[in-house]
């Protein structure tokens, strides 16, 4: 278990992360290589590229995210970004979104009317 510090700053490490793959993938039009590299160098915080993204099964990718300390909120925005950048490429992540939105409903113990809107929204993909 992480004490308080520690906790915190895998807090933050991983939020930057997050909020640099949200601005990577929330443009129009198709990514650029420079794009997809640097998806993948962020990826890389988390043990991940976009061909374990395409591999790993539902349970693996919660089960790896929940290993690195993602809390709900966490879960949450790497969903929101596997969305986004299901709409930018040719990637089909909608499933493993679906997972997520649902794991966070059913562990978080909370019903919350915005991760249930999230969740009509991915199955109607």
């Amino acid at each position: 278990m992480l004490n308080k510090g520690l906790r915190d700053e895998e807090k933050i490490r991983i939020d930057n992360v997050l909020k640099t793959l949200q601005t990577l993938v929330f443009v129009p039009q198709s990514l650029s290589n420079i794009q997809k590299e640097d998806i993948e160098n962020q990826l890389k915080d988390f043990g991940l590229n976009i061909e374990t993204l395409v591999d790993y099964s539902n349970e693996e990718l919660i089960s790896l995210l929940v290993r690195l300390h993602f809390d709900f909120d966490h879960l949450e925005q790497f969903a929101d970004f596997l969305m986004e950048f299901s709409k930018a490429e040719d990637y089909d992540f909608h499933n493993k979104v679906l997972a997520l939105y649902q794991y966070i409903q059913q562990e978080s113990k909370v019903f919350s009317f915005g991760i249930n809107t999230k969740i009509a929204s991915a199955k109607n993909k």
